[in-house]
């Protein structure tokens, strides 16, 4: 070899040598990139043709990118608004599910009211007639007080109900003594006599107890869903922290500027960034569940002993018979309220002198069942309050689920099934950190998101606190009591607006016949003025009789 040739190789060599390793290769293009950037909606002008040092970025690693300083800023609001949508996508289920059968159960319960006082109208009006009209806000008022107990109204069931039925007897008694005149304090003496005389039965108490225990369950149980639906609402959309969208844009993003947009990040890698995240939502999750249990536990009453649609379809032969009592007690009712109550004056000459036989004139028809309007939306209380359960036991565990349900999401990961070609926050390859546990103490040591343990987010703590006061008072419901009017009286906390039954002996069947009395609150209001109408007899007593077995046989 010659001697100029190994002069010349040896500087060449040298000069190889001196290169920077980086001029061994060409820069890699940022072609791809571009094409999933400006897919996203952002402008190609702030993407370079080929990787750039990367001094500049402060979330992504600061090698060589195809990312400017504009670039991470944009994909990092992308990644916060990306992940407010995964969460609220996600939580549309259990969003939904609270909002349509809120709707349903409350147009349910309404038209289930509106029917029931339209049939109690219908049938009282043929068969009692103009003595039933002229005597009709005390029925109108019954349900006019059901309905605004029903929306939240301050109505204590067992108050309104005991003025009803002093109202009726008040009413009936004037009627069936019209060669009397009654002032208003001698009727408010009768109103006393209610208890202590029963004159219309039994009907009284047993209907107490069934509407109390139904309407408390139903208005208990819609509360719960709208409660359900509010709170769902309000956790689905996320605020995350600014430690949370660092994590999200490392996650998402810093792939593209690594030059490898179609690089998913990996699951286990998502998991803790999703349980760094919604650190605080999965610390929901346990009153939620006690909430959902509570719901479910009322929903069975629903079905069964509390069933409302067993109370209100049959009501208006429930007061019908209770003022059959009352017609053949008559003169013993009488007899004992001129007894305590003292003898009433006679009535002026023109109203004495009118006999009850020349109001026997209306004719009873008997009441055809098939005539009674179907239950909303021709539903039954019993599939409505099945599909409810049903898609409540979905809904437990949904807020610790909720970064399991968004990583495997195959738009946001690669999936577990491909762990070694995925995004790992700093390369394609294998994710090699621990899963964390969920909820916010467990997050001491999440390898991806910043979480400051020491404050928990006041705002779903809130949402914490109204699960756990709307899960007292389903249990309340459960039990047949009223959360709102447990001091009421003496025994109300225990029989006062109860359920008569122990949780494991309740009857499952809604005839109640041994069920002791509620405590009755022996304090009246005071008749307004029209108690005091006047008004001709009530139809016979047997007359009611045949009408009652005409009633019963058609139903």
């Amino acid at each position: 070899m010659p001697s100029w040739i190994g002069a010349v190789i040896l500087p060449l060599s040298g000069l190889l040598l001196s290169l920077p390793a980086r001029a061994e290769v060409k820069a890699r293009s940022c072609g791809e990139v571009r094409q999933a950037y400006g897919a996203k909606g952002f402008s190609l002008a702030d993407i370079p043709y080929q990787e750039i040092a990367g001094e500049h970025l402060r979330i992504c690693p600061q090698e060589y990118t195809c990312c400017t300083t504009e670039m991470e800023d944009k994909l990092s609001q992308q990644s916060k608004l990306e992940f407010e949508n995964l969460v609220e996508e996600t939580s549309h289920f259990v969003r939904t599910t609270f909002v349509s059968r809120h709707k349903k159960f409350d147009e349910f319960f309404r038209e289930l009211l509106e029917n029931a006082e339209k049939s109690l109208n219908d049938m009282f009006v043929r068969t009692y007639g103009m003595l039933y009209m002229q005597n009709s806000e005390v029925f109108q008022d019954l349900f006019t007080e059901l309905k605004r107990y029903y929306t939240g109204g301050n109505v204590n069931l067992e108050e309104m109900l005991n003025d009803f039925w002093a109202r009726l007897l008040e009413r009936m008694f004037q009627l069936i003594n019209p060669q009397y005149h009654f002032s208003e304090d001698y009727l408010e003496c009768v109103s006393k006599y209610t208890d202590q005389l029963k004159p219309f039965g039994d009907v009284p108490r047993k209907l107490k107890i069934q509407i109390t225990r139904a309407f408390i369950a139903a208005r208990t149980f819609v509360q719960g869903l709208t409660v359900g639906r509010e709170v769902a609402n309000r956790v689905s959309k996320v605020s995350p922290t600014p430690g949370c969208i660092r994590a999200l844009m490392k996650m998402l993003y810093c792939a593209y500027c690594r030059g490898l947009p179609t690089v998913r990040p990996c699951n286990n890698y998502c998991l803790n960034v999703m349980k760094g995240c919604l650190a605080n939502q999965a610390d929901l999750d346990t009153e939620w569940n006690l909430f959902i249990d509570a719901m479910l536990l009322v929903a069975e009453r629903l079905e069964g002993p509390f069933n409302i649609e067993s109370v209100m379809d049959p009501i208006d032969v429930k007061i019908s018979e209770a003022i059959m009592n009352m017609q053949e007690n008559s003169m013993q009712v009488s007899a004992k309220v001129f007894q305590g109550c003292g003898q009433p004056k006679p009535a002026p000459a023109l109203r004495s002198a009118r006999s009850a036989p020349e109001n026997f004139n209306t004719r009873f028809r008997p009441y055809n069942p098939e005539e009674r309007p179907t239950t909303a939306a021709g539903t039954s209380l019993d599939r409505l309050v099945t599909d409810i359960k049903e898609k409540l036991k979905l809904s437990k565990k949904v807020w610790s689920t909720l970064p399991y349900t968004i990583c495997k999401d195959e738009s946001v990961t690669a999936g577990t099934s491909n762990e070694e070609e995925c995004w790992n926050g700093h390369s394609k390859a294998r994710y090699l950190p621990e899963i964390m546990n969920d909820g916010l103490t467990n997050q001491i040591n999440n390898p991806e998101v910043d979480v400051d343990i020491t404050r928990p987010d006041t705002f779903i703590r809130q949402q914490i606190m109204a699960l756990r006061v709307m899960t007292n008072k389903l249990k309340n419901a459960y039990n047949g009591n009223d959360v709102n009017f447990q001091d009421t009286s003496d025994e109300s906390s225990g029989s006062g607006s109860g359920s008569g039954c122990m949780d494991d002996v309740c009857p499952t069947e809604f005839e109640f016949v041994t069920t002791e009395a509620p405590a009755v609150d022996p304090d009246r209001r005071e008749v307004d003025s029209s108690a005091a109408q006047r008004g001709p007899s009530l139809l016979s007593g047997s007359l009611v009789c045949v009408a009652l077995a005409l009633q019963r046989l058609c139903r």
